[in-house]
This record gives structure tokens, C-alpha cells and sequence, in this order.
């Protein structure tokens, strides 16, 4: 957690800073005492946000950022928080069923520290239709729990390729967001994964996009 926001941002010196080019806005990192030391990288755009991207895996996330610039869509910042180096502890963080202290306690970072860090030192309160949570395999997982377990705060799900460790619950709450899901064709147990969730969310009347694209795990789409 972090003790004060203020003092840690200003006296700490933990913020690290780096930038592409003034038309592509700039990254900013910054350090949390959460597990010893974890990071969230931001893309802040160079025009001031009109909606924001939360996501796991945020060390690879938060660079698709700026393939925004230059595209006419809305300034949109990113804000990634950072994986588990290992792999088994990343996916516990990211699925509420394997170990759900640890995956509480990455909630409760992401959801007070990030979010709480990212109002402060910007001055950004978006609401629940200008914020979103994206995540690809394992992070998916993590975006449709933060979607359906916090509506309120994120009123769309982005998820590629989402691992079986978090299923659809057989019971949805009765507000659920709207939902981007895509999977690979040459990934058919992802695809699934993708696909039952996308079922899943249009039968609790959600407004849900599911795409089909050529790949597999990992790739580019």
C-alpha cells in the first residue's frame, strides 16, 4: 500500500519517466510498496485524456497506448500494473478462484492504490462510460473479474484470448459492462474460452463484440 500518496510521489523520487516524441505522449512509471516493490507503467497521451484504459500484464500493455496517436479516436490514457515474474503467482493475482487472498490483494492494490495514485497525480475522474479494463490470456481473466465484480467503476471489458482459470459464474450480477472479446482461430481453446464468455454476457444482457482472428496465442491480433 502506499503510505501517502503525495509524499511518496514527491520525496521518494520513484517516478521514472520516458517519452517517444511530443506527438505520442510519454510513459511514466511508478514504484508501490505492494509485494515488495510492484510497478504500473502509464501512457499519458498528449492531449488531455478523455478516457481511460486499466489493464494487467502492464509492462507490454500500457505501450499499445500510443498506437492511439494520430488515429482521431479520443485521448485515452493507459495505466498497466505490472505481472507477477512468476507465472504461477500472475495467474493466481489474476483468477479469483485459485487463491483468493492473493487475488483480494491484488484487487484492493489495483482498485485503491493505482486508481487512487492515477486520480491524484493527474486529476482524473472518468466516469464508469470513459473507463475501461483490458487484459490478453491470464490479464483477460483479470479484466472480466474487475468488470463484472466492479461495474460501477468500469463500464467495459476488452479481453483477448482469456485461460479457463475463471469461467463464466453461473450466475451474473444483474449489472453487467459492455464487453470486447476476441479470440484466435488457430487457438481453439482460448477461442473457446472467448466464446462461452461472450455467451455468457449477451445471455445477462450485456452489449458484447466478439471477434474471430486469424492467430494464435500470442500473436499480433
Amino acid at each position: 500500500m502506499i503510505r501517502g500518496l503525495t509524499s511518496r510521489c514527491d520525496d521518494l523520487g520513484v517516478e521514472h519517466r520516458s517519452r517517444a516524441d511530443a506527438a505520442s505522449g510519454e510513459f511514466i512509471t511508478e514504484t508501490f510498496e505492494y509485494d515488495g516493490g510492484r510497478q504500473a507503467t502509464v501512457y499519458v497521451p498528449p492531449d488531455r485524456p478523455e478516457a481511460i484504459v486499466f489493464a494487467g500484464d502492464g509492462e507490454s500493455l500500457s505501450r499499445w497506448g500510443a498506437d492511439l496517436a494520430g488515429t482521431g479516436l479520443p485521448a485515452t490514457m493507459v495505466v498497466g500494473v505490472h505481472r507477477h515474474a512468476d507465472e504461477t503467482l500472475r495467474i493466481h493475482e489474476y483468477s479469483p478462484g485459485f487463491d483468493p487472498d492473493r487475488f483480494a490483494a491484488h484487487e484492493a492494490f489495483l482498485m485503491q492504490d493505482v486508481r487512487a495514485w492515477v486520480a491524484t497525480r493527474w486529476g482524473l475522474a472518468m466516469p464508469a462510460e470513459r473507463t475501461a479494463m483490458l487484459g490478453v490470456s491470464a490479464s483477460g481473466e483479470l479484466a472480466l473479474a474487475m468488470g463484472l465484480r466492479h461495474p460501477d467503476i468500469f463500464g467495459s471489458v476488452m479481453c483477448a484470448s482469456p485461460g479457463a482459470g475463471y469461467p463464466p459464474p453461473e450466475k451474473l450480477p444483474a449489472h453487467v459492462p459492455r464487453a470486447y472479446l476476441v479470440g484466435g482461430t488457430q487457438e481453439p481453446f482460448f477461442l473457446r474460452n472467448a466464446t462461452l464468455w461472450a455467451a455468457a454476457l449477451v445471455k445477462a444482457g450485456a452489449t458484447v463484440a466478439m471477434k474471430e482472428r486469424s492467430g494464435s496465442h500470442g500473436d499480433i491480433f
